[in-house]
């Protein structure tokens, strides 16, 4: 086959360039995850904010649904992750505003076991990242950011891990919740016993061999999340 002229060729590629553009053009947009859209607060509402991991985003629009009209639930615009990010970032998640109420939880991204490319693994291919008294030296440094707010803290304790769940090992949220419950005892926080709720019916409400939950199991959350903080706002 005879190749194009050079002209020809170039020209080809300048015609084809707009139909390129318009086709990305056409290309939906990524839709924006609500969970961990901004919202605006309803003057005269207790602030209130919901801090954890991806756990917490499956709860965070079913409580705020749950406490529409009574309070303005805001969470931070990312997964929280482990207690060293916590550390790291409160100050930018607590911003200047006042809040009323903070119920936080770190715990399931302090247990898991990543490999060298920080991927999920095996306790025996991985390393756990962080230690129990790495948790607890963690979790003191942040109640003491939280309690400068002059907010109502309540913790909510590690949801369990079943087994068969990648880079976790089964029960290590009872360990690590042993440690957390020392603490927010000796420092005076409120504690809710998500661990509890949903340990209660884990079959109905969390994945198999997963440690994130069933919409029923976030709803279940929800309820407790919704319930625990009903009893901390402020009398309007």
């Amino acid at each position: 086959m005879t190749p194009f002229p050079a002209p020809l060729r170039l020209l080809a590629g300048v015609l084809l360039l707009p139909a390129a553009a318009l086709a990305a053009e056409k290309q939906p947009a990524k839709a924006p995850n609500a969970v961990l859209a901004a919202i605006t607060d309803l003057p005269g509402l207790p602030r209130v904010l919901l801090i954890g991991d991806s756990i917490s985003m499956g709860y965070t629009l079913p409580v705020r649904a749950r406490l529409a009209g009574k309070a303005n639930v805001h969470r931070p615009p990312v997964n929280c992750g482990d207690t060293a990010r916590g550390v790291a970032s409160l100050d930018q998640w607590l911003g200047a505003g006042r809040w009323d109420v903070i119920h936080f939880n770190f715990g399931l991204h302090d247990l898991k076991y990543l490999d060298a490319k920080g991927q999920l693994a095996a306790p025996d291919q991985g390393r756990q990242v962080h230690s129990p008294a790495q948790y607890e030296a963690n979790l003191r440094a942040i109640v003491a950011r939280l309690q400068r707010t002059g907010a109502r803290l309540v913790f909510a304790t590690t949801t369990p891990v079943p087994a068969g769940s990648q880079g976790r090992v089964a029960d290590d949220a009872a360990r690590y919740n042993a440690v957390a419950l020392r603490v927010m005892g000796e420092l005076g926080v409120g504690i809710n016993d998500l661990h509890a709720v949903a340990a209660a019916d884990l079959a109905a409400l969390q994945r198999p061999a997963n440690v994130h939950f069933t919409d029923a199991g976030s709803a279940r959350l929800a309820d407790a999340v919704a319930a625990r903080i009903t009893g901390l706002l402020p009398a309007r």
